[in-house]
């Protein structure tokens, strides 16, 4: 047992080491680049979904296992780990860094949950609908991170409510049940207390007792010192003829119990774990709305406009369009399912924004609520800037290239240089340069400043530090890697052999394609991680849609927002696990809510590509684009 033991704790060690060797024979007995290139592709693979590495160093594999092979040159290699979306998540993290500094998201989340209202349902919606909002510009992994500490403090007062509400309402039970008691005993006291004054004569303790009786009888006003003088007498008195007290035992351990309990009642328990649950399910739903959204995004966006530069296509507009009805479409019907799995189905009751329905505890929750808003004071000065800067930002990617209407690219005159990068570049830049302060002020009105800050006039909206606390470096390399890999398949001319090995799949229409492709990466990411797996997916499915001559959009974007729907395991993605931590729901829970938000995710993306997607993006033709890389990858 013990050499066991010793294997499992070093198997991440023994994987490193033995799946290279085993894998070693193919480059060597096939010494082509085609071999070469498959042998890092599924090394690289098998240590992002096993996990045995880090996801950022195993992305660094390729770095040095390409040039040795002779599949490209070191420097090649080098420039595929910093792209155009780095910079552009540089400049978002910029933008974030300051609304979590300066609590932005805190005041934006509170004030939507304070016009939801305390209602179970109503409370849940809110919450869902301030988080979809935040992950659509934060990461998902920030928002979960951000609402749930709100979300948690909303629980704690709905908890201990319910508890005070429970002893409030047991001891009122024990109080009538007592004066029950008395009233039914009281009827017996006369035919019984002869026999007790004969019994009290041979015992000089049980005396005592009876007269205190006959004195609590005639004189206790309070039930509860009544029942204990009623208790002692009848642990003396043996005799049958009183009634006995095992009657009342249940009811304190009753009470005992919920006191010690965690939950006061089983609706408050699924009112936290719908709640706990919904957050994370709308981080997710969030994260699909925009490019920026999350990583996976991101990691499509480069390798589609690296894969086919001549498609001007995928857009922040474009995507939008696309993905905001996905979105709106899946948060109502994920607020529907878990409001069916935990809390029934009276809409009525959860749901009814009266205030003459309202109980105690929800006035309570919508009192900490507030009161919690009140903390924050009126709105500050670089929570103006930063909600100038968001905004400013969003309609600059709107506008850049809309496509019904000339952007504001057009104004230069050299085309193509300019994209989103450049955008959220340039404002992140300047969140380093504005002063904290308002220009002309005395005072400082930055209550949340740093020490620096208040000692320097100057001091700027975010500092490096401040940068480099959210940025998401292993991200950033992982990405690299992604596109490393694939600038791998596209040179050695895997990427082509992949595709004919596909061909039997023609007989399939577009949509069977693209459902087989949903399905597949929805059940892989929820054992590795989402980026991790849609790096080995997208070169696939890209040479597997060019071989059936299938628009690749048709099957990439499903696949890139399928990829995030790994919601039904803590290990599926961070957001889960932030929430699993807080300890208000199960592993059983999140499989049986996970398995129908997953199912709802897939119909939707597969609704929306069948739909609005293909007049939006010419689906049912095979683009030029996609065809001049064919016919190249063939030559």
């Amino acid at each position: 047992m013990d050499v066991f033991r010793k294997l499992w704790r070093a198997r991440k060690l023994l994987l490193v080491v033995f799946i290279p060797l085993s894998l070693l024979p193919l480059p060597l007995i096939h010494p082509t680049s085609e071999a070469s290139c498959a042998y890092v592709l599924m090394v690289t693979a098998v240590y992002w979904v096993s996990e045995a590495v880090p996801l950022g160093a195993a992305a660094l594999v390729p770095a040095f296992l390409y040039p040795l092979f002779g599949v490209l040159k070191s420097s090649e290699v080098a420039a595929e780990y910093c792209k155009d979306t780095t910079l552009l998540l540089m400049g978002v993290i910029c933008l974030a860094a300051s609304i979590e500094k300066w609590n932005l998201h805190k005041r934006i989340a509170l004030r939507m949950v304070m016009v939801a209202g305390a209602k179970p349902g109503m409370l849940v919606l809110g919450f869902m609908c301030c988080t979809v909002f935040l992950s659509m510009w934060l990461s998902n992994t920030s928002t979960t991170a951000m609402v749930m500490p709100i979300a948690e403090a909303v629980l704690q007062q709905l908890i201990c409510t319910g508890l005070a509400d429970c002893l409030d309402g047991s001891e009122a039970g024990d109080t009538r049940d007592d004066e029950s008691a008395v009233s039914s005993k009281e009827e017996n006291l006369d035919k019984n207390q002869l026999e007790l004054l004969y019994q009290n004569e041979q015992n000089g303790c049980a005396k005592q007792e009876l007269s205190a009786l006959c004195d609590g009888q005639t004189g206790e006003a309070n039930g509860m010192g009544l029942q204990s003088v009623l208790n002692k007498s009848f642990v003396i008195q043996t005799n049958g003829h009183l009634p006995q007290v095992a009657v009342e035992i249940p009811n304190v351990k009753r009470v005992k119990a919920r006191r010690d309990s965690q939950y006061p009642t089983k609706k408050d328990h699924m009112i936290c774990k719908c709640l706990s649950l919904s957050i994370t399910y709308a981080a997710t739903i969030g994260g699909l709305i925009t490019i920026t959204g999350t990583s996976t995004n991101l990691i499509f966006a480069e390798h589609f406009n690296t894969r086919y530069p001549d498609s001007k296509v995928i857009n922040f507009g474009t995507w939008f369009i696309f993905s905001f009805p996905i979105a709106i479409i899946m948060l109502v019907l994920t607020w529907l399912w878990l409001h069916f799995l935990f809390l029934g189905c009276n809409f009525r009751e959860t749901c009814s924004l009266s205030k003459k329905r309202k109980t105690r505890r929800e006035m309570m929750s919508e009192k900490r609520i507030q009161e919690e808003y009140a903390k924050l004071g009126p709105i500050s000065y670089p929570e103006v800037v930063t909600g100038v800067f968001f905004v400013l930002m969003t309609l600059l990617w709107f506008t850049r290239e809309p496509g019904f209407v000339p952007g504001w690219t057009s104004l230069f005159e050299m085309k193509g240089y300019r994209t989103d990068a450049t955008v959220s570049v340039l404002l992140g830049f300047l969140l380093f340069l504005i002063p904290a302060r308002r220009p002309f002020s005395s005072s400082s009105s930055c209550k949340n400043s740093e020490d620096e800050s208040d000692s320097d006039p100057l001091a700027p909206m975010i500092t490096w530090k401040d940068f480099q606390r959210l940025m998401p470096w292993e991200i950033v390399i992982l990405v690299g890697g992604g596109y490393a890999l694939a600038a791998g398949c596209k040179v050695s001319g895997l990427s082509v052999w992949i595709g004919r090995q596909l061909e039997p799949m023609s007989g399939l229409p577009p949509w069977g394609v693209t459902l087989l492709a949903c399905l597949l990466v929805s059940a892989v990411t929820e054992f590795a991680s989402n980026p991790a797996t849609l790096t080995v997916f997208l070169p696939i499915l890209s040479a597997l849609s060019e071989t059936l001559h299938i628009n690749p959009l048709h099957t990439l974007i499903p696949s890139t927002m399928c990829v995030s729907f790994g919601v039904m395991l803590p290990v599926g993605n961070p957001p889960n696990a932030i929430v699993f931590s807080y300890g208000h729901v199960q592993i059983r829970d999140m499989v049986k809510a996970g398995f129908g938000v997953n199912l709802i995710g897939v119909a939707v993306v597969m609704l929306a590509i069948t739909t609005w997607g293909v007049p939006l993006f010419n689906l049912p033709e095979f683009p030029a684009w996609a065809l001049a890389r064919n016919i190249t990858g063939n030559v």
